[in-house]
């Protein structure tokens, strides 16, 4: 909980900070406070505890994601260093960002329907700011337009879901809501399970699982880079944290709801990868990768939801680590040359080995080749799915793995064995620094990798 009021607070002294003028130390004094942030969560690990007449739940659950979440922010923030430094209104774009993680550590800790909604609103409209921050160009006000659309919609089958469920139970709060389903097996309302349906879509959307990810790729593409690297990683965590907490609750209620994410799952898993095999544009290829990883976690929530916590968390590191790594090789490429095409990654080793190395373990993490921390986090998903009979399952997610491989190496022979396209790449030391502390943090993961399993308890 400390953390939370921490995160609220740098937001409110990032806006204070364009009164008193004191931009210049802004990002600085935001890392400093992120820190504190993990500080506090590190020393709350281990407990549980209620706040705000129950209504937000730390417990290891919440804490381990939360901690997950501000760490991303950290490195975040370095990756995106120019996107506040060159521009006049830094205050503004850093409260949002702060606000956003704010209602990102509320998502992953509720207890109550009411904050989950008021956490995904904290979140969201902040995001639609954020996906239109770039003025100057179309594609980005295309971006937010989009993404404000479609969240509206989406957010309006949560809130009926949310109210369907509130009239069956006469409850918000998932503890109780969870003691009338185990007093009442056989005698819930039809209507329950109409709300539980209707949750699922609001929340399918903000994790972007197929049929409602119609809007990740336009979204990713148009938005600024870095504000992509923040929804691929802070924003998809938060959501898969809350899609958790609220699913597992509904997950003894009827094999239903185990259909509709099995059916969820199989075109999560086919339609993006085999669409990402088509797309010319890196930046668009990996908003389609971001939406398949996704049919690899509901698969891990599918296959033992009440165990499945630790290797999701563990996969959502991995994905994490790697996600953010190959948007910071995306955003430096993205400074030269507007347009990322897979062309303009030909000869990129020769061009600067630095940004074709951390690519490198960006691509082969995501599509799990070993012994990077993708491999080993889609190994735990699958053993744990064979073993609860879902092998079907398991070998058509072996086969889009598969598909992910031609996608990804694609990109890395263009970067080794082809000429080179364009002019050399320089890097800034930051930014070199940035890479190489991401890929220390992969062989991390991969090292101990049984550390991290355990962390969520």
């Amino acid at each position: 909980m400390n953390a939370l009021f921490v995160i609220c607070g740098l937001g409110i002294a990032a806006l204070v900070a364009e009164i008193v003028n004191l931009k210049k130390w802004l990002t600085a004094f935001v890392i400093v406070g992120l820190v504190a942030a993990m500080a506090t969560i590190f020393i709350d690990f281990g407990t549980s505890t209620m706040h705000f007449s129950e209504m937000l739940q730390f417990d290891n659950f919440s804490l381990a994601f939360s901690g997950l979440i501000v760490v991303t922010t950290i490195f975040w923030f370095w990756l995106a260093n120019d996107y506040f430094r060159l521009q006049p209104h830094i205050t503004d774009r850093t409260a949002l960002v702060l606000f956003t993680v704010a209602g990102a550590v509320i998502m992953a800790s509720f207890n109550n329907m009411a904050m989950l909604f008021l956490g995904i609103e904290i979140l969201s409209i902040s995001l639609y700011v954020l996906a239109g921050s770039r003025k100057e160009s179309l594609f980005s006000t295309e971006a937010a337009f989009k993404y404000f659309l479609m969240g509206s919609f989406a957010t309006g089958f949560l809130l009926m879901g949310i109210a369907l469920i509130y009239g069956a139970t006469g409850a918000f709060h998932l503890t109780k809501i969870a003691e009338f389903i185990d007093a009442n097996p056989a005698g819930l309302p039809t209507f329950f399970y109409a709300g539980i349906l209707l949750m699922f879509i609001g929340l399918a959307f903000k994790i972007s699982a197929v049929p409602f990810h119609f809007w990740a790729p336009d979204v990713y593409e148009g938005a600024p880079t870095s504000i992509t690297a923040f929804m691929s990683t802070v924003v998809k965590i938060a959501a898969l944290a809350a899609f958790y907490r609220v699913f597992f609750i509904f997950s003894s209620v009827d094999h239903t709801l185990t259909r509709v994410i099995q059916g969820t799952t199989i075109l999560t898993l086919v339609i993006p990868n085999i669409t990402a095999v088509y797309q010319q544009n890196v930046k668009r290829m990996l908003a389609y990768s971001s939406v398949g990883h996704v049919g690899y976690i509901l698969l891990g929530f599918l296959a033992n939801a009440t165990e499945s916590a630790n290797a999701i968390f563990y996969y959502l590191c991995a994905y994490a680590c790697a996600s953010l790594t190959a948007f910071a090789v995306l955003h430096v490429i993205g400074s030269y040359n507007r347009s990322t095409t897979v062309e303009y990654f030909n000869g990129l080793f020769k061009r600067n080995p630095i940004l074709a190395v951390a690519m490198t373990f960006a691509l082969l993490s995501l599509a799990a080749i070993p012994p990077l921390p993708g491999f080993f986090g889609k190994y735990m998903i699958f053993a744990m799915a064979i073993e609860q009979g879902y092998t079907g399952l398991v070998i058509l997610a072996i086969i889009t793995s598969l598909i992910g491989v031609y996608y990804y190496f694609r990109i890395i022979i263009a970067m080794y064995f082809q000429e080179p396209s364009a002019e050399p790449l320089s890097l800034g030391t930051s930014t070199r620094v940035l890479l190489i502390a991401l890929i220390a943090i992969s062989l991390i993961l991969t090292i101990c990798a049984d550390r991290f399993v355990g962390l969520v308890g």
